[in-house]
């Protein structure tokens, strides 16, 4: 049986050996080219324009804004005196432009309403805006491009820091001196740089996202690409947009379906926002291949969507029956035990898939640091992201995976950490460097 599953997924070429899977190679060359000749690369390779900063905000109080998926969150951050943050007037609304098109005005007005609670409690605004933009030396971004199905194409091009303080201005906000824009994965690196334990060094540190979309930031040091000089900074990949690997026949026929056909190449093949609908995608051709039996076949045939979250219940416990708390729809469907492991191996291969692209960006990132060569002083990691941490052994298999590239490979130290608010209180410091 499982070798005909290992058949179907070859015949769709969907990448089955390490040799065929593994991208480190490909996200290295590709990010040394986007230092270089940004235009040339799949990957933006954004810089930020600063790094770390040594200590903790004090005495100061910042509105904090995450955006991203399909969440829309804000609340006010106030660091202590010993630079401890506390967080409060939490809120959590829908992303504007998951449901409908915005144009820009009607997109920064969402934005407006949405903190207007807010208004003029703090003279610093930190945004985690995780989508493509370019940042400026001033600390705004300007957006390059829209991902996770977000309709606001009007935006795009729009510098968000200036085009949101001009609304808020227009809406009486008397205090407000500053908006830093920042992408998730920076927010991330810099909540795991923050509050080092005593005694612990790092060599550099990297900020992962594997949540509804799939990102990375690290730090690169100085040095000189092509006739471009670059100052030590961070550095924010915009890897799932990193393409020139082989694709299954799954990941194409998903993608000519999708807002932006053609971009996004590694996000669609491993992130939450994609990993149900590809997952279809799989059940529909073997259905369509008779891999799947006649009597669960049209079953899974009708479905007309699938969600990561029916995936992973199904993945947790793949024999629940249809009527018990908690089943998937996919508990629904299965008319034949006997389909009961086909389907699980599909799935399953799926994860794993991610699971290994995940370690090959975070290999690729460490070894583009050139740090973490000492045991003692490893690339401190903190992922971030409910695919990553939730998802049906995700985590467990990328940290495996990653053992095998980094350390065992290549010689590479790191350690992967996990921070309460971590993206709030990144996002909190950025608005102090």
């Amino acid at each position: 049986m499982l070798d005909s599953v290992a058949s179907f997924l070859k015949k769709h070429h969907f990448p089955l050996s390490v040799s065929e899977r593994s991208i480190v190679d490909s996200l290295l060359s590709d990010m040394k080219v986007g230092l270089e000749n940004p235009e040339n690369a799949f990957q933006d390779m954004i810089s930020t324009w600063f790094l770390p900063p040594e200590t903790t905000p004090k005495n100061a109080s910042v509105i904090v804004i995450d955006a991203g998926g399909t969440n829309f969150r804000s609340c006010l951050v106030h660091f202590s005196a010993d630079g401890v943050p506390c967080i409060s007037e939490f809120r959590k609304t829908k992303m504007p432009g998951v449901e409908c098109a915005l144009t820009k005005k009607t997109f920064f007005s969402a934005i407006a309403d949405n903190i207007a609670y807010l208004k003029d409690k703090a003279e610093r605004i930190g945004f985690c805006f995780s989508y493509p933009m370019t940042i400026t030396q001033d600390g705004d971004g300007i957006v390059r491009a829209f991902s996770k199905e977000i309709k606001a194409d009007e935006v795009v091009g729009c510098a968000v820091g200036a085009c949101l303080g001009e609304e808020l201005t227009r809406r009486g906000w008397r205090s407000l001196k500053k908006i830093s824009l920042l992408n998730d994965t920076v927010a991330a690196l810099l909540a795991g740089a923050a509050d080092i334990p005593c005694g612990v060094r790092y060599s550099s540190y990297v900020g992962f996202i594997l949540g509804t979309g799939l990102n990375a930031a690290y730090i690169q040091p100085a040095g000189t690409f092509g006739k471009k000089s670059m100052q030590r900074q961070i550095v924010v990949c915009e890897s799932g947009k990193a393409g020139g690997f082989m694709r299954s026949g799954f990941d194409c026929a998903l993608d000519e379906t999708l807002q932006h056909p053609g971009a996004y190449q590694l996000e669609k093949c491993c992130s939450g926002a994609y990993l149900g609908p590809l997952a279809l995608v799989v059940l529909k051709a073997a259905c369509a291949d008779k891999l799947i039996s006649a009597d669960t076949a049209p079953f899974l045939a009708s479905l007309a969507q699938l969600t990561l979250v029916e995936l992973d219940r199904f993945l947790h416990a793949p024999y629940k029956a249809a009527t018990d708390e908690g089943a998937s729809v996919l508990h629904s469907c299965i008319q034949n035990e006997k389909d009961v492991e086909i389907i699980y191996e599909l799935l399953d291969a799926l994860i794993d898939r991610s699971a290994w692209y995940a370690a090959n960006i975070l290999t690729a990132c460490v070894v583009q640091s050139g740090e973490g060569r000492c045991a003692s002083s490893p690339v401190c990691v903190l992922c971030n992201g409910t695919t990553f941490f939730k998802t049906h052994h995700l985590r467990e298999r990328a940290e495996g995976y990653l053992e095998a590239l980094l350390t065992q490979e290549r010689g590479l130290y790191y350690e992967i950490v996990s921070k309460t608010d971590d993206i709030t209180v990144g996002t909190a410091i950025a608005a102090f460097v």
